[in-house]
């Protein structure tokens, strides 16, 4: 009792399918589903289908059409494997060793042969975490085996979880020494920089930075006033890392290995040595620093008019925070608003150290958000979609205990913030796209049209849009899913609707071309503005000072700057791009899973001591797994498993996205209200499993009629 027994999609009984030309694509595993991108688009992948493929494999794949049109996919053969090593859990098993993965997306068993003495040579206890190296891939009539690398550790060591994760994605702690020999070598010479005709000294141009309050390199800052035609003349100054950084040094090999700072839950791992993200590069108050410059002339409507890109010297006034500069954005008291009690403090000394370069930090941040107001504007007409996805951080205290959990939101802090570096962004881009040259552009194409009508089949099914908007989202209409985004805002359902519209995107990706970004309506778009955490953004700079060099000072002084900042001959950018930009796309992909598992691990550890509590929650999302709950009192998520939904036998519809209890007939649905308890957790694997109580007499309306209710 309790298990799922069945799954329909408007009906039941056996689908039949009709196989179809096949394709390549690469292997993607959630914890709850499995799917394969490729060039047409991305499909699902059932339990079965996955056969011996694992999580970022290349594969090739048959296409089978089902019942309602929809496409799904089967692993015909492997082609290239993505992972060598995998993590786990250490345990005999006769007279061979098992390695059981702590990675969930990873669902074979491996072994470990007689004839290998890697766990005595490491001392490996029963029940020891390990690393491995995988000898021999699992195929459809043979397990994998592995051979022991390191012992983690015990399981109940404190701290583990986290470790597991580093090893899981091959993430390093620690920086090799001769990057870090280099980078002590380097210093700050403004004089020096400044006989580059190509930079400028705008040392007198008041600019402010404005990061999390617990950031420590400071990489963008931003500057704005208002024109006398009602514009907005705005400057947005980049950390200039490629002045420091050359081509194929010791410091570039490392940091285009890494692609990007990894930010975990308890520690961050940064792309470069913190010689450079803590101190040269980053943009302090109050201490000259070299800076890459682009100030952008808009209209009155926040439209561009010009823009201008160049090497500079600048000097920051104020360091801010975003909680301080919202509370000078609002009128209410800063505690009451959600902030904390420090933030008055902190945006009052902010003000103060404004006036005394004689500018109002509150005017100047009204213009800021005035004009981040005028762009989004700009941005929605054109088809810009802005999924509303907030994130939960656990808060740890000097020791890495978790002690709270909080829901980061967008606010009109950061909101300013983003709107300034996607404008950056997209001016560079376009100056690069426009030259044709070879750089890293971020890519986002077009949604697959099976993932488009599927998800607008289920959003009409769920009762979240009309039939008009479903036909615009089946279209890949991007107004159309921005319309479905907004509707849904301020109502129960909306992070539904955010989730579904999202998963039926592609991932955004760098290519060494311009190919636009769908999601933004951007006809060229590049990272520009983070090049301290992300290698795209110092190929970005290093190419467009090459350009500028050659078209303000000559082809033959842009060619002399070149081997420092882009190489030369067969391992110049220009040649080895594509790989660095597949290598960036697949290190971002890996550092976000990092990110949120470490996130998940803390939030085993926090409800550890919480087993058997009671809580409300809403369902967030419903698979073959069970139903997911959001806690109303920390925003964490767990999964109520099909066997803890209670004595009964429960129908999961994958359409609309419903369990509903045969004997009972009571139907769980998204943004269900339900009261659950803590039934256990896994540290290591980030697990937070709850167990059903009570479902609200809310659940089985729907979410057309919330959405009734809400109107």
């Amino acid at each position: 009792m309790g298990r799922g027994r069945h799954s329909k999609s408007g009906r039941r009984g056996p689908a039949r399918s009709r196989r179809l030309p096949g394709l390549t694509g690469t292997v993607h595993v959630y914890d709850a589903r499995a799917e394969v991108e490729t060039a047409e688009g991305t499909f699902r992948l059932g339990s079965r289908s996955l056969r011996e493929a694992m999580p970022g494999d290349r594969v090739y794949v048959s296409l089978h059409r089902g019942h309602g049109g929809a496409r799904r996919a089967v692993v015909e053969h492997v082609i290239e494997r993505a992972v060598t090593a995998i993590v786990g859990a250490f345990e005999p098993a006769g007279p061979l060793g098992a390695v059981r993965p702590l990675d969930s997306r990873i669902k074979q068993d491996f072994f470990v042969l007689p004839s290998d003495d890697s766990p005595q040579r490491l001392s490996v206890a029963p029940g020891d975490i390990v690393s491995a190296r995988i000898v021999e891939y699992p195929s459809r009539t043979e397990s994998g085996v592995v051979t022991l690398e390191r012992r983690i550790g015990d399981a109940n060591e404190p701290g583990l979880g986290i470790e597991c994760i580093m090893a899981r994605y091959g993430l390093a702690c620690g920086y090799p020494q001769a990057a870090v020999e280099e980078a002590e070598s380097l210093t700050v010479d403004v004089d020096d920089a400044l006989a580059d005709p190509l930079r400028r000294d705008i040392r007198d141009r008041f600019a402010v930075t404005i990061d999390p309050v617990d950031a420590r390199d400071f990489d963008d800052a931003i500057s704005v006033a208002r024109t006398v035609r009602g514009g907005w003349m705005l400057g947005v100054h980049i950390a200039d890392v490629s002045h420091y950084v050359a081509w194929d040094s010791a410091i570039d090999l490392e940091a285009r290995r890494r692609s990007t700072s990894v930010y975990l839950a308890d520690r961050v791992l940064p792309m470069l040595p913190e010689r450079l993200c803590n101190d040269l590069c980053s943009l302090r108050p109050n201490e000259d620093r070299l800076a890459f410059t682009v100030d952008i002339e808009l209209d009155a409507q926040g439209r561009v008019r010009s823009y201008e890109a160049y090497p500079s010297v600048i000097r920051s006034r104020v360091r801010m925070d975003y909680g301080a500069a919202d509370a000078l954005l609002i009128e209410e008291s800063p505690v009451v608003a959600g902030l904390d009690a420090a933030v008055p403090e902190r945006a009052e000394a902010a003000v103060g150290e404004a006036h005394a370069s004689g500018v109002d930090l509150r005017s100047f941040l009204r213009n800021a958000d005035a004009l981040a107001r005028a762009r989004r504007e700009v941005r929605r007409k054109r088809g810009s979609i802005d999924f509303d996805t907030p994130e939960v951080h656990v808060l740890l205290d000097e020791a890495g205990v978790p002690v709270d959990i909080v829901t980061r939101e967008r606010t009109a802090a950061t909101s300013l913030v983003e709107e300034a570096m996607l404008l950056a962004n997209e001016c560079v881009a376009e100056f690069l796209a426009d030259r044709d040259l070879v750089s890293a552009y971020r890519v986002h194409e077009d949604p697959s049209p099976d993932s488009l009508a599927s998800t607008a089949k289920t959003l009409a099914e769920l009762g979240a849009v009309e039939g008009g908007l479903a036909a615009g989202i089946m279209l890949g209409d991007p107004r159309a899913i921005n319309a479905a985004v907004e509707d849904a805002s301020g109502t129960a359902f909306a992070p539904y609707v955010n989730a579904l519209l999202l998963r039926a995107q592609q991932r955004a990706i760098y290519k060494p071309h311009n190919e636009g970004h769908y999601a933004l309506g951007a006809r060229a778009y590049c990272h520009f503005t983070s090049p301290i955490r992300r290698y795209p953004d110092l190929i970005a700079h290093r190419v467009l000072k090459v350009a500028l060099a050659k078209r303000e000072l000559g082809k033959k002084e842009a060619a002399a700057r070149a081997p420092r900042l882009t190489g030369v001959g067969s391992h110049s950018l220009v040649n080895i791009c594509p790989q660095l930009c597949r290598q960036a796309s697949d290190n971002e992909r890996a550092a976000d899973a990092a990110a949120s598992a470490s996130q998940k691990v803390k939030v085993a550890q926090m409800y550890a001591a919480r087993i058997g509590e009671r809580d409300t929650g809403t369902v967030s999302w419903i698979s073959d797994m069970g139903a997911f709950v959001r806690l109303d009192a920390t925003g964490a998520e767990g999964l109520v498993r099909m066997g803890d939904l209670g004595g009964e036998w429960w129908d999961l519809d994958d359409v609309r996205l419903t369990l509903t209890g045969e004997s009972t007939g009571t139907r769980i649905e998204l943004g269900c209200q339900v009261v659950v308890e803590v039934a256990s957790v896994n540290v290591l694997r980030g697990h937070l499993d709850l167990k059903l109580v009570h479902v609200s007499g809310g659940c089985g309306v729907g979410l057309a009629s919330a959405r009734r209710a809400h109107e």
